[in-house]
């Protein structure tokens, strides 16, 4: 079957999907409550959506579409508020983080729905292993032909986000080492990475996409866990490398930066991306992931190595008039404070620290999540 048409879809409007962990307040280990906390909230109207993921253990909230920043972040914020309350009275906490600090990935259960179990008979263990909570922005596209350009434009700042989101330190009961530990987990499944070079929608849904469904190997744009990925059905790009901020308002900002740069790109003031743009990118990436806003990372137009903390505030400052225009000048502001303070992954470890526990340090991510100090 041929890829669908790439859809009609308001340039530049954007939505946010968050993957959320639902951990035990008696022990703050991961909980299976996903059935019965989807059951309660499917007694009330719900703003944007909530539905299962692929472990018990998991949820993913939708946002609405929107254009600008601050009804996203209203939207974020009831949503938070509505589900902090369902908890309350399951006696589950709901927090941010790319990963859980001591979960076991054995002890996970799948969720009943057929997709995921035939993901989990597919990858074997690599499902468990797939507890994971990530943060994926998408961005309407005027045209297929754009959506590839920013595709492929945006190789160059993926580790912007990487770093900005850094929240999944702790893996299996360890300090990783890594600000973003999660995305390993995403990289062990054999069509992640990125997305293959074309800035035309007509080869990439009629050549590439054709050979692929072809061999049997894929079906749907489902079966690409690509860093960025087109969706045509929405007429949109997904931005897939962010963990899941420890707060709404960050992933709220995340969201603003992202529209702001496709709008700058979209102006083609920079060179155009080229296939050996991503002769540095795996190397970006890795730093991105491992040192977070610490890292170093290679221009791939120039080869200068420049310090990724610098770049973003930069960046930050150069696509100004893009996020007046937006009206998201409050998520470039939060972004640059961000950039300069602490990241989610430092504030982890230095609640580990604090409070002398991985449980401890859970119940902080809880509490942060609700807004609270």
């Amino acid at each position: 079957m041929a890829l669908e048409p790439f859809a009609t879809s308001k340039a530049l409007t954007f939505g946010v999907e968050l993957e959320l962990q639902l951990v035990s307040l008696s022990d703050f280990d991961l909980t299976a409550a996903s059935p019965d906390l989807l059951h309660l909230l499917a007694q009330k109207p719900f703003p944007g959506n909530v539905t299962p993921e692929i472990a018990e253990s998991m949820i993913e909230i939708n946002s609405s579409v929107h254009s600008s920043h601050l009804p996203l972040l209203a939207e974020l914020l009831e949503i938070r508020d509505i589900l902090v309350a369902a908890g309350d009275r399951l006696n589950i906490g709901l927090c941010g983080g790319g990963t859980h600090p001591f979960q076991h990935w054995s002890e996970q259960k799948i969720y009943p729905k057929q997709r995921f179990q035939e993901l989990s008979s597919l990858y074997g263990y690599l499902a468990k292993q797939f507890t994971v909570f990530g943060q994926h922005v998408h961005i309407g596209c005027a045209s297929g032909d754009d959506a590839m350009f920013l595709l492929h434009s945006l190789n160059r700042y993926i580790p912007h986000f990487i770093a900005l989101s850094a929240s999944s330190p702790f893996v299996q009961g360890h300090d990783s080492l890594f600000d973003s530990a999660r995305l390993n987990s995403v990289f062990a499944f054999p069509m992640s990475g990125r997305a293959p070079f074309t800035l035309s929608w007509d080869e990439f849904a009629n050549v590439y996409f054709a050979k692929m469904e072809g061999t049997g190997i894929i079906k749907s744009m489902k079966d690409f866990y690509w860093d960025v990925r087109p969706k045509p059905e929405y007429g949109t790009i997904e931005l897939r490398v962010c963990d899941t901020p420890l707060t709404v308002e960050r992933a709220a900002a995340l969201a603003g930066y992202l529209q702001a740069l496709c709008r700058h790109l979209l102006e083609r003031r920079e060179e155009p991306p080229v296939e050996d743009d991503y002769l540095v990118y795996n190397f970006n990436r890795f730093q991105a992931c491992r040192f977070g806003l610490d890292g170093a990372i290679t221009h791939p137009k120039t080869y200068e190595t420049m310090s990724l903390r610098e770049d973003i505030l930069t960046t930050l400052r150069k696509i100004e008039p893009h996020g007046e225009a937006l009206g998201s000048l409050g998520a470039l502001r939060h972004l640059s404070t961000a950039a300069q303070e602490a990241s989610d992954a430092t504030y982890l470890r230095r609640q580990y620290e604090e409070q002398g526990s991985a449980e401890g340090m859970v119940n902080a991510a809880i509490r942060r999540f609700r807004g609270k100090r």
